[in-house]
């Protein structure tokens, strides 16, 4: 009585079986992977899987290719549903893992001898497209006539010339060497390095005595044996019915270990491996129920005979079974009738003799709690000859090194992409990465845009030259300017000191003296007090050097006028006037900054993005709208002294200094109408420095211009300096 099924190395076999099954509820055993979309539970009885889910197999070699980071591999499947349904299932797999298909190839079905000569021959046009350079890597979906139709494609492209196939094959679990003697003898080569998931095997105690002691005399009624004999040692049981001579009569006592790996494998592949499970399930099954009916003696509302079981009460125990077989392997399935088990990674070595060997380099963990994890052992696994042992490279193109991002070719696959480097400020510290990534603001990109290092903080400091020279500038007028105000207070009694208001050059001496020493404040690290000093008392004291200048020409003016006979601007010409001038327009700027400082007075700050890979530590100015109000009205103050010392130039007066006021305004204006265009196109630290530079000669015009002419007569020329001189020089 027939009581299950086990068989269907084929998908294809175990789907048509189960239709005729699904009848008589007749559990069928498969030992070939089995993908669940391709049955519904409700049309068939559960099959019990000898196998993982095909899927598994599937997510392995994805994260086998990910591993090696492969990214363009050549997919071939068999033409038929099973091989529609394997491409349906895997192609979306790889472009969810960033992994292309260079190309798929469909492999015919074996068929009748008669027409596999002629259908191979077709195939052979497709070997140029196998050979296809940048796809160093092949998955194959391992059907059993796969493997077969490869092997007349490669053996007829052998004959026809064609150059060898240097690629890594990856198969799944059904992936087997044929028995067929034809084959005995064609070179394997090409499939060295191989690569296939494989079910998990062990060693069975006593398999290979076994194997060493099997004689086709056995065979009682069943013709299996002696026509397996035959095909593989070529003999014959019958020598009556051969025609060929070449053919030797078969004695029995032929070892089966003679045979060549490809046809015969003395160990325990994981076909056989899974038929011996499946033996021990059905057997454990059966022997539950004969438990269970001793133990009862009732089952389901009747008495149970053990001889009378029938097949669907066997689904019962199946679906709970669990066992240790002999290797002390557990056998078990889950809620979906599929074995619990994993898989082997195993790395195919072969020889020049059509011999091979498997060799395990790796597993992969099936159950839900390890997340399908594969391990690989990189050192254990042997390349195909042509890559020399070397990691095989299967890329659309060269990977995009760090410093570089994909950019995507229009009309190609997404993994073909051409390589463009990051730009500014961004960097890319992967291989293939996708797009560039910012550095933080405090970070800048190295030469390589690799990389993000942290950013040099600068500011105008006394220990670089710029620095120093600036800061020696400063120091040197400073002095200069004090040594001509000593020199001007100890000649205060002399005509040249004394004309012009006296007072009002030691007010411009002082406050030039100032505005030198104000540039100081602009070097060195900025702090909160020097912020809020340095343009407010730069401006400050700038306007009253400015206003002693507008008082000075003003002064040269009315001095003039009041000459004349009958004149009423006698009143005016005085101390009052230059007084009152300088103390307005004075006070005019430090109402300026005052509101300044009390609205939005500067602070210390870092400008991140000025300057590349610098941090700028800077004073900000709070309101830009005051600092340029401080600076125009400096600036008209300067323009109203040009105006009036320019008319007043050619005045006869003794010691007019006009002349030497339109000079220096000239100068001053000109310091300061480039400054404006110069410090809005500088950056960083150079800003700074140009506005240090701005006053110093500024202020160096002003000292120069007005005060040097007379440093030279006091000091040089004393006998232009007295009363005589002046009078003759005025009449």
């Amino acid at each position: 009585m027939l009581i299950a099924v086990i068989g269907g190395l084929v998908s294809e076999v175990s789907d048509n079986i189960a239709t005729i099954l699904s009848i008589y509820k007749v559990p069928q055993l498969t030992y070939g992977s089995f993908s669940a979309a391709q049955y519904s539970e409700n049309v068939f009885p559960p099959l019990y899987q000898m196998v993982p889910n095909e899927v598994y197999q599937y997510k392995g070699i994805v994260q086998l290719l990910h591993h090696f980071r492969w990214t363009w591999v050549g997919l071939l499947a068999t033409d038929d549903d099973s091989g529609d349904l394997f491409l349906q299932t895997i192609i979306p797999m790889l472009s969810q893992n960033g992994i292309c298909f260079a190309f798929i190839q469909k492999l015919p079905k074996q068929t009748y001898m008669n027409k596999l000569i002629g259908l191979f021959i077709e195939q052979l046009e497709t070997y140029p497209l196998l050979n296809e350079k940048k796809a160093n890597v092949y998955f194959v979906l391992g059907e059993r006539s796969s493997l077969s139709v490869l092997r007349w494609v490669l053996f007829l492209a052998h004959l026809s010339s064609f150059p060898p196939l240097g690629k890594v094959w990856i198969v799944t679990s059904q992936w087997e060497f044929e028995s067929l003697s034809i084959q005995r003898s064609w070179d394997i080569q090409d499939f060295h390095g191989a690569i296939s998931f494989t079910v998990h095997s062990s060693h069975l105690p006593g398999f290979q005595n076994f194997l060493q002691i099997v004689n086709p005399s056995w065979a009682k009624g069943d013709g299996f044996i002696q026509n397996f004999w035959e095909q593989a040692f070529v003999c014959s049981f019958n020598m009556s019915s051969v025609l060929e001579e070449d053919i030797k009569a078969c004695t029995g006592e032929e070892k089966l270990e003679s045979l060549p790996r490809t046809l015969f494998e003395m160990s325990m592949t994981g076909h056989s491996y899974n038929i011996y499970n499946a033996v021990y399930a059905v057997a454990h099954a059966l022997h539950a129920i004969y438990l269970s009916g001793l133990k009862h003696r009732r089952w389901n509302g009747r008495n149970v005979e053990f001889q009378n079981v029938q097949p669907w009460q066997l689904h019962h125990f199946l679906q709970r079974i669990v066992f240790n077989n002999s290797a002390g392997d557990t056998v078990h399935f889950d809620e979906k009738g599929e074995l619990i088990a994993g898989f082997d990674v195993t790395n195919w070595i072969t020889f020049p003799n059509s011999s091979f060997v498997r060799v395990k380099v790796g597993n992969m963990e099936t159950q839900a709690s390890l997340g399908g994890k594969l391990t690989l052992n990189d050192a254990k696994i042997v390349w195909h000859r042509y890559f020399h042992q070397m990691l095989p490279i299967s890329v659309c193109n060269d990977h995009c090194h760090p410093g570089y991002s994909r950019k995507k070719k229009e009309g190609e696959k997404f993994c073909c992409y051409d390589c463009a480097q990051c730009p500014d400020k961004m960097i890319s510290d992967q291989e293939d990465m996708d797009a560039c990534v910012k550095c933080s603001e405090d970070h800048h990109s190295n030469m390589d845009k690799n990389q993000c290092i942290p950013k040099m903080s600068t500011y105008l400091s006394y220990k670089e030259p710029l620095g120093i020279i600036l800061a020696t500038m400063a120091i040197s007028c400073s002095v200069l300017t004090a040594l001509e105000l000593v020199i001007f207070m100890q000649h205060h009694s002399t005509p040249i000191v004394k004309a012009n208001n006296r007072n009002l050059s030691y007010v411009l001496l002082a406050s030039l003296f100032l505005c030198f020493l104000c540039s100081l404040l602009f070097i060195g690290q900025p702090v909160k007090v020097t912020c809020l000093l340095r343009q407010t008392a730069f401006g400050i004291v700038f306007s009253v050097a400015l206003s002693s200048v507008l008082a000075k020409t003003i002064n040269v003016v009315l001095a003039f006028i009041a000459n004349k006979p009958g004149s009423a601007m006698r009143k005016w010409v005085g101390k009052r006037l230059a007084n009152s001038i300088l103390f307005s327009s004075s006070v005019i700027q430090a109402g300026l900054c005052t509101l300044w400082l009390s609205t939005h007075p500067p602070f210390p700050d870092s400008d991140m993005h000025s300057v590349d890979g610098e941090i700028v530590l800077e004073c900000n100015e709070g309101s830009n709208a005051m600092f340029y109000c401080v600076l125009g009205y400096l600036g008209c103050l300067a323009i109203a002294s040009f105006i009036v010392a320019f008319f007043a130039r050619k005045l006869p007066d003794s010691f007019n200094e006009a002349k030497f006021i339109t000079f220096s305004m000239l100068v001053f204006c000109s310091v300061w109408l480039s400054f404006v265009p110069t410090y809005l196109s500088t950056k960083g630290k150079y800003m700074v420095a140009v506005e240090v530079f701005s006053i110093l000669s500024s202020s160096a015009g002003l000292l120069g211009c007005i005060f040097s002419p007379k440093c030279y007569i006091i000091l040089l020329r004393p006998d232009l300096n007295n009363k005589k001189q002046f009078l003759r020089r005025k009449t």
